[in-house]
């Protein structure tokens, strides 16, 4: 088990890359099953989370050849069972677009209720809804096993009743195959729905309106061998953006797509930031202490929920009074009590964060309790004054690429050691102290 050490108070300057969109790597990754040819995938995030499906992906007998650390070449033809083991799945989210893919490809899938960051209920009555409008019989079996299985997938015209990523995605896989024509109204707008739903069409389906709240979809008997690179991430990229927002630093955030990120250009802006676009970058600068606001969730092109930890951690250092509502996961407020160590004044009432900003943070033992909560205390000890030891860093490895290393190449006291390591603690703050 390793854990993070950081030595607050350093401004991050300077440049930095960013990697291809986990959400929507996994999309991807699911889909390629589909095809009975070669799919080349590009720009994928060397994370956990894509490397534990990639890890499932050949376990049901897909051919997997993994040709760098950002490239894999699948093929779905030898594919043995529709069956996905739980001890791949139980360890991440995306893991049930299997689900629909197997589903769209053969009539029938059985995966294993899927784990991940406990950041909420994430319930799956919107993907059952969708395929069993498809067609299929949808049961949860004993030992928590989801299986759907139809005699064939018909199109059908589907309204989901709240706005789901997840749901979007594994109906667009299913429907892809289906007979007929599919609309899916109320559909998630974000910009991996747009990539899977591209990335699905450039292997010969035909779906229309990703990136709207109607997409619809023509089914095709099969799909064709393919080559396509993941967007930029979203996520990380802002992560960056409020980390030199947060500093005072100065940095320019590479292979971006700026418009994913106006709600958090625009709130950095609000509250003091100077941000500069450019075709494939942004430039996030901080002179000063920075204002307050207000921050509300909401899906895609609202303020992204998996933005929340990071945004309260820079009001938390902000002037005056700022209040972070959360609309989309009800446990999303766990690393409160972490910044509170810290000296952050956050009061927590139902969804709702009141933020008293103060003048730094304070270095602290303190514990990732999810993938972004993790993120935001990595942003904190970078503030904060003295030495952070951040425990549990196996969530933010679930999807962030060398994090550590490209907070050092911007100038971070940064490093990560193994939790026993009592030697390496002592050369780092030596050498940093």
């Amino acid at each position: 088990m390793n854990q993070y050490i950081i030595k607050g108070g350093k401004p991050l300057v300077g440049e930095v890359v960013i990697g291809g969109a986990k959400n929507a790597a996994l999309g991807i990754l699911a889909g390629a099953i589909m095809a009975d040819e070669p799919v080349l995938i590009e720009n994928l995030p060397n994370v956990n989370d894509v490397n534990v499906l990639i890890d499932a992906i050949a376990g049901i007998g897909a051919i997997v050849e993994r040709i760098d650390a950002h490239t894999v070449r699948i093929n779905g033809k030898t594919i043995e069972s529709v069956y996905v083991d739980y001890e791949y799945i139980k360890k991440i989210r995306g893991s049930y677009y299997l689900l629909g893919a197997l589903l769209g490809k053969y009539n029938d899938a059985q995966v294993a209720l899927p784990g991940g960051c406990n950041i909420g209920s994430r319930p799956i009555d919107q993907h059952k809804k969708g395929f069993e409008a498809l067609g299929a019989v949808v049961k949860i079996e004993q030992g928590g096993i989801i299986s759907a299985h139809a005699d064939e997938l018909i199109g059908s015209h589907i309204y989901l009743d709240v706005v789901s990523v997840g749901a979007t995605i594994n109906i667009m896989l299913a429907a892809s195959m289906a007979k007929g024509k599919t609309i899916i109204e109320n559909a998630a707008k974000e910009p991996h729905i747009v990539d899977v739903a591209n990335f699905l069409n450039s292997m010969g389906a035909n779906i229309k309106g990703a990136g709207t709240d109607v997409i619809r979809i023509k089914g095709v008997e099969k799909l064709h061998k393919s080559e396509y690179s993941i967007i930029p991430d979203q996520i990380e990229a802002g992560t960056f953006m409020i980390a030199a927002a947060a500093t005072k630093g100065d940095v320019l955030i590479k292979n971006v797509i700026p418009k994913h990120l106006d709600a958090i250009s625009a709130k950095l802006v609000e509250i003091g930031c100077e941000v500069e676009e450019f075709d494939d970058s942004v430039r996030v600068v901080a002179k000063e202490r920075l204002g307050n606001t207000q921050v509300k969730t909401l899906p895609y092109p609202g303020f992204p929920t998996d933005m929340q930890p990071q945004i309260a951690t820079l009001l938390a250092l902000s002037k005056g009074t700022s209040v972070v509502t959360e609309s989309i996961f009800e446990n999303r407020f766990k690393y409160v009590a972490e910044l509170a160590r810290m000296g952050a004044d956050i009061k927590v009432e139902g969804n709702m964060a009141v933020i008293n900003g103060v003048e730094s943070f304070m270095g602290a033992a303190v514990s990732a309790p999810d993938l972004r909560a993790g993120a935001a205390l990595v942003v904190a000890g970078l503030v904060a004054e003295g030495f952070t030891i951040l425990d549990q860093i196996e969530y933010i490895e679930r999807g962030y690429e060398d994090f550590e290393g490209k907070f050092i190449a911007l100038g971070a006291s940064m490093e990560k050691i193994d939790v026993n390591d009592e030697k390496a603690l002592k050369k780092f703050k030596l050498r940093v102290g």
